[in-house]
């Protein structure tokens, strides 16, 4: 079990990044705690930064028959929101537990912010992330194709958001043909790797971590 909620009560926002794997259950049940924890102001806000194991997650608008081939990967049944993704290695997730009632209580507000968070981060590494009307996540264009870089799901409870973002660093890409990603079969997936940009896990979070500072406008507190 990953356990971190001795946290010291402050205004700013904690930033931690766990370089082993996180089991996936024990990642929501340290979510849901945190976000307990944040509601009743006992500890900080938290940005977290991990890698999950191989494995896919279903959420709130998925479908059994996005799963096309598992493979015998672990399938968790999500309250997030979206449809089907996978995790893993090479995949930076960086979960967002944050108190929106201060923010204007806007969950739409809040996505928008992600997908600017996102698309903010990418340009780091001079590639382009776009939206798409009807399609969640982040796009780019490569080779004349539109393809996936980055996904987002959440979840709030009681105003406090969990759950969040996973960009695509160097992940094994075979695994997305064992389900239609967030049940959208035109387009396929990419990566920064992919992309020809050698960033490592590190450089991502860097880069993450100011564009967040930029788009949310929180002051932040790292904790590795």
């Amino acid at each position: 079990m990953v356990g971190f909620l001795q946290a010291e009560n402050r205004a700013s926002v904690e930033w931690r990044t766990n370089h082993a794997q996180v089991p996936y259950e024990d990642a929501v049940k340290v979510m849901e705690a945190r976000v307990a924890a944040i509601r009743g102001g006992q500890v900080q806000e938290l940005i977290w930064c991990l890698e999950h194991p191989p494995l896919y997650t279903t959420g709130t608008s998925a479908d059994v028959a996005e799963l096309v081939d598992v493979k015998g990967l672990p399938v968790y049944k999500t309250g997030r929101g979206g449809r089907t993704t996978w995790h893993g290695p090479g995949q930076r997730v960086a979960y967002v537990m944050i108190d929106l009632k201060p923010r204007g209580s806007d969950v739409r507000g809040f996505v928008h912010d992600l997908e600017a968070w996102v698309i903010a981060t990418l340009a780091q590494f001079c590639i382009t992330g776009e939206r798409r009307e009807g399609r969640v996540g982040i796009w780019v264009v490569h080779n004349g194709k539109e393809e996936k870089i980055a996904a987002i799901g959440v979840r709030v409870r009681r105003w406090v958001s969990y759950h969040g973002i996973a960009v695509n660093v160097a992940p094994d890409l075979s695994y997305y043909e064992g389900i239609i990603p967030c049940g959208i079969s035109d387009y396929g997936v990419t990566s920064l790797n992919a992309l020809g940009v050698k960033a490592s896990m590190a450089d991502l979070d860097a880069a993450l971590r100011r564009s967040f500072e930029d788009i949310f406008a929180s002051e932040t507190s790292p904790v590795d």
